[in-house]
């Protein structure tokens, strides 16, 4: 399967003709801007609980208001993503949670870096999981590799 950029909508649907074909969708998220190590375990890992796995990209403005950044636009990080193997769909969201994302893909599972805990997920995202009875992983290994410790690095270099 190639990897598409998806409106949510579209992907709704999409997601809709694959679990009736009885596939298991798994949907990770975050901002993605400068890819680590960290980034390409927890993919792989995610992956690897199902037959689909979507990420849901903050939108630049999400990005920014998050992160104060993004460093490269949504469309070059969903392109970047969609490079991935382990990657078959990627849509953007822009409000402050994936909680609204959440209810409308209802993926089986919600997958996270281990660096979370699911009681510092923020509490619009949980509530949006248990309604949907969508599972909460926590993957990926110890967190390694941060995307600010990166800029970070080479803010201090310039």
């Amino acid at each position: 399967m190639t990897t598409t950029l998806l409106s949510r909508s579209d992907l709704a649907a999409e997601l809709d003709r694959q679990r009736a074909a009885g596939k298991r969708i798994v949907l990770c998220n975050g901002v993605f801007d400068l890819l680590h190590v960290g980034h390409t375990r927890l993919l792989s890992a995610a992956r690897a609980q199902g037959d689909l796995l979507v990420v849901a990209l903050n939108d630049d403005a999400s990005a920014s208001d998050h992160k104060q950044r993004p460093l490269q636009s949504a469309h070059d990080r969903a392109e970047i993503l969609a490079a991935f193997s382990a990657v078959d769909f990627v849509c953007l969201f822009s409000e402050a949670t994936v909680a609204n994302t959440l209810r409308t893909l209802k993926p089986h599972m919600h997958a996270k870096g281990e660096d979370y805990r699911p009681e510092d997920l923020p509490a619009e995202e949980r509530a949006a999981a248990e309604e949907c009875g969508i599972e909460l992983v926590l993957l990926g290994g110890p967190k390694v590799a941060s995307s600010s410790d990166l800029s970070a690095r080479q803010e201090k270099r310039s």
